[in-house]
């Protein structure tokens, strides 16, 4: 075990390209997917928050339960609809970087939407209630209210980082852990420790540790910020 961890860091400090390949495709893969979420989750997360309508408290509940939505479940959905068989067949997305992306996607709004969401609705209500007695507008309290809870928004997105970049489920399935062009961190991991190549896989669960630790300090930082 000496000698695999050993070898392991041998690896990392020597700039092995086959794993800083594989640790910028799973970073690439990962930061494509958390930009394209957020561009949906933090307009629905406010609209949610905003607005009054039939069932909101059910709508919350739900974006809660999905945010436990096993990676494998996703892969499974996607898969059923880019696979030859399936509706978008055509298209021949699967085993690609696109289905990858497409699958992380799904996987983080949920959890983006909910904490966007429950993190709108922390803001002391009576901030809103000021703005308003001021004569602001509804567009212009919306507007104040999300650069405020901004560091909310950022700790949410940090946290869609962290859950799609260590998955697994979706980037096997969907992504088929083809080498040097959709192998991540940790799919790579799962193939080399079951073929016993543990140098490999453990040079790369330890870029994936300190990634792991990176991004809670981060969200950590932001919510102690917040407070």
């Amino acid at each position: 075990m000496e000698n695999s961890f050993t070898e392991a860091f041998r690896l990392i400090f020597s700039g092995d390209r086959e794993v800083f390949f594989i640790v910028f495709t799973s970073l690439r893969f990962s930061l494509i997917s958390t930009a394209i979420a957020s561009l949906f989750s933090i307009p629905l997360g406010t609209f949610i928050h905003f607005s009054s309508f039939p069932f909101k408290r059910g709508v919350g509940a739900l974006l809660n339960a999905l945010m436990a939505l096993p990676t494998v479940v996703v892969g499974l959905l996607v898969f059923s609809f880019i696979s030859r068989s399936g509706p978008f067949g055509n298209l021949n997305l699967l085993f690609t970087p696109a289905a990858v992306i497409i699958g992380q996607v799904i996987l983080s709004f949920p959890i983006l939407t909910s904490l966007i969401y429950s993190g709108l609705s922390k803001i002391d209500s009576r901030f809103h209630e000021t703005l308003i007695t001021l004569g602001a507008k509804k567009k212009d309290v919306i507007k104040a209210s999300v650069i405020e809870a901004r560091f909310i928004i950022i700790s949410a997105v940090m946290a869609g980082f962290g859950r799609v970049i260590g998955e697994v489920g979706v980037s096997m399935m969907l992504g088929g852990n083809i080498r040097w062009y959709t192998r991540t961190m940790t799919t790579t991991i799962s193939l080399e420790t079951s073929k016993g190549d543990f140098e490999l896989g453990l040079s790369l669960g330890i870029i994936l540790m300190i990634i792991a630790l990176a991004v809670n300090a981060v969200v950590h930082a932001l919510v102690k910020n917040n407070e």
